[in-house]
Formats: structure tokens, C-alpha cells, sequence
């Protein structure tokens, strides 16, 4: 951590844990982070290892989830300096409170492989997240089956905040969630229930695209939007020592919670 403060220009790894048929948060966190290094003078490389998965299914995805200690010694072999989880889902799907056990097991082969690096998780950056924003009470957007919506929601409230409203897409195929126009959100959303609530979680899964209806939703609706991919980006942000801040992400990178 006092390496990466002390050395503000050098080039900063990037590790991602995804599905196999996960698109979308390669997209999206390397966008936050080129925004970011307009204004700011940190420089980042990316890095994948993936967890075979297509369908978005309880089964598929307790299987892929197998696979994640596997991706975390790969990535870590090239010594990134912070890894993310990427499937929200995954990880709620495997239990209340999983997140916290994943990531300290996935930390832990780091730390087995000589290159210790902090694990961060979708589904923890965004508890995490809403958390840092004083939510107490949000609504949330996905593209699962009702079921998987519901295990969301209630892992969600299991974590303290409550959800008021979701509107469950109905797309099993994860390459469809993918192939989704994220400005089609800046429509969808006005069908969730906003109020009374405190944040709107725009998209609670990494791999349906919403970065570019974000602040634009959150400038229309006056509340303010998150991603499960802005909370990443801002939870590696943190993990790295660094200001958590990307102009145009919405308010939790806005430099409110650096």
C-alpha cells in the first residue's frame, strides 16, 4: 500500500475474476478507470482469469463459483496489485453473507502464492457501497429470473437495506444480458418504485451494461444511481489507497466518499 502511495505514476494491476461468458466488466471498469485517468495521474492495466459459466442458473452458478480459486492463483502469478470478484450473483447465490468468506479465502491464495493482493467482491463493494452512502432503503434493477431477483434482494436486506422495489428482466442468457443497450435503462428504471428511497441500483449485476445511463438517470431522477460495477470500481479504488473518483459515475465516485 505504501509502494503504490509513494510511486503515484507507475502502472497499476488490474485483476478480474469472470465468468466465461462475462463481457461487460472488462468494458466497464477499464472505461472508469481511463475517465479517471484524465484527471487524475494513476495508470492501470487489466487483467482477466475466468470461471466457465452461460447460463444464469443457482447451478451454473455454484459451479463456476468452484472455479474462482483457481482464477485467483492465476491472476495472482502476474501480482496484481487488487483482484475483483465479478458476478455479484454468483456470490449471493452461495449463501447470506457469503461475500466475506470468499473474499478472505480468495485473499488467502494471494497470500499462499507470495503475492499477497486485496480480493474485492461485486456483491460486497455494493453492500459495501450503499452502506458508505447512508442508504437505508433502495430499489434495484436486474436481468435474472424473478427467483434470482428476489435471492439478490434478500441478500441485499440481509446486509441492513432495505429494497422497496426490483424489476427482474427475465434474460437467462448471460450473452444477452451483455448484448443489452444500456440507454434502454434511462427508460426501464421510471418502472421501478423511486420513492422514499435513498439510492437506485441501476444494474445489480456486472455484466448487463449500464455505465453510460448512470449519471444520466441520477441527473433526471435527482436520487442517486449506482451500478454493482461503479461499486467495484470504487471498492478497488479504496483497496488501492487511492482517491475513489471517476467524473460522470454517478455520486458514490463523484469524490462525495473518496
Amino acid at each position: 500500500m505504501a509502494g503504490i502511495q509513494e510511486n503515484m505514476h507507475q502502472t497499476l494491476k488490474i485483476g478480474q475474476i469472470v465468468p466465461s461468458s462475462n463481457l461487460t466488466m472488462e468494458r466497464e471498469i477499464p472505461a472508469m478507470l481511463r475517465a479517471r485517468e484524465e484527471v487524475l495521474p494513476e495508470r492501470f492495466s487489466f487483467h482477466s482469469s475466468r470461471m466457465r459459466m452461460k447460463k444464469v442458473t443457482k447451478e451454473e452458478l455454484e459451479a463456476m463459483d468452484r472455479d474462482s480459486d483457481r482464477c485467483a492463483l492465476e491472476l495472482s502469478d502476474a501480482d496484481v496489485d487488487v483482484m475483483g470478484y465479478a458476478c455479484l450473483v454468483a456470490i449471493m447465490s452461495m449463501g447470506k453473507g457469503y461475500h466475506r468468506e470468499s473474499q478472505k479465502r480468495l485473499h488467502q491464495v494471494t497470500v499462499d502464492n507470495g503475492h499477497p493482493a486485496p480480493v474485492v467482491s461485486s456483491a460486497g463493494a455494493l453492500v459495501d457501497g450503499l452502506h458508505l452512502m447512508g442508504a437505508k432503503r433502495i430499489s434495484i434493477v436486474t436481468p435474472y429470473m424473478r427467483p434470482l431477483t428476489n435471492l439478490v434482494a434478500d441478500y441485499i436486506e440481509a446486509e441492513g437495506v432495505e429494497v422497496s422495489d426490483s424489476i427482474a428482466l427475465e434474460i437467462p442468457d448471460n450473452l444477452e444480458v451483455a448484448a443489452q443497450n444500456p440507454l434502454n435503462l434511462t427508460e426501464i428504471y421510471k418502472q421501478v418504485n423511486l420513492k422514499n428511497i435513498d439510492a437506485l441500483v441501476l444494474s445489480a449485476c456486472v455484466q448487463m451494461p449500464s455505465l453510460a445511463a448512470i449519471q444520466k438517470v441520477e441527473d433526471e431522477c435527482g436520487i442517486p444511481v449506482l451500478s454493482a460495477a461503479v461499486a467495484t470500481t470504487h471498492q478497488m479504488l479504496k483497496e488501492l489507497g487511492l482517491d475513489a473518483r471517476v467524473p460522470g459515475c454517478g455520486t458514490l465516485l463523484s469524490g462525495k466518499f473518496a
